[in-house]
């Protein structure tokens, strides 16, 4: 077995003990990350990218109608709490072994008005292969759809890298009913931004949540099979 491998499966192994669901690893030379306010001298020696996903809880979902609820709230936050602690833990291995690790919070919004944070989550988890980007801007898995929160860990250590899925929403178009904002377009480049941020700023305002988050679609994104 090669070091990428044995390293690969070191950390998947402790990303699903921790809770993990979904792990994958892009080689960052082949597919780059656009990133943000991050150290561009040490990015370049960082040539892989670590993607670790959960699976959000279907039961606090379809408690879901037209906006955020407050259970959701509580339950989005102990995820991203959750992949934040997987990120911690397996850099902190990554360290062990001799190599730098950076963990990309999971909730790491740091320009709200420009849609920005420090690399895209969903970016990196459809270059390792988590699922592909659906009409809905989310990361759609093959296996729980849109209902999942993610990682991201960029890393030197070397490590075994996987295929992008290459699938689609197909004939689905369940998000675009759904979407309270109108957000939604047949074309995933047509996304409206502005659009769905006014709608959470709306929701954040009228429903208690104190956060911007609505779910609706993340709810309608069912898994594909």
């Amino acid at each position: 077995m090669e070091i990428k491998e044995i390293h690969y499966r070191m950390l998947q192994e402790e990303s699903r003990r921790l809770g993990g669901v979904l792990f994958g690893v892009a080689d960052l030379a082949q597919t780059p990350m656009v990133t943000y306010d991050l150290d561009e001298d040490l990015l370049k020696k960082l040539a892989f990218g670590i993607s670790i996903g959960v699976r959000l809880a279907d039961a606090v979902l379809e408690g879901i109608a037209d906006h955020p609820t407050v259970l959701y709230l509580h339950h989005y936050r102990q995820a991203n709490y959750l992949l934040d602690r997987i990120a911690f833990d397996v850099a902190a291995i990554i360290q062990r072994a001799g190599g730098k690790a950076i963990p990309i919070a999971a909730s790491q919004i740091v320009d709200w008005e420009g849609q920005r944070g420090h690399l895209s989550h969903k970016a990196l988890a459809q270059a390792a292969g988590l699922g592909w980007r659906g009409r809905n801007n989310l990361l759609v898995n093959p296996t729980y759809g849109g209902r999942v929160r993610l990682v991201s860990i960029l890393t030197d250590l070397p490590l075994q890298t996987d295929a992008p899925v290459e699938d689609s929403c197909g004939a689905c178009r369940r998000c675009i009913a759904a979407c309270p904002a109108g957000a939604i377009k047949e074309d995933v480049r047509e996304f409206d931004h502005i659009g769905c941020f006014e709608k959470l700023k709306e929701f954040r305002n009228t429903y208690n949540v104190g956060q911007y988050i609505c779910g609706v679609c993340v709810k309608a994104c069912q898994q594909q099979r």
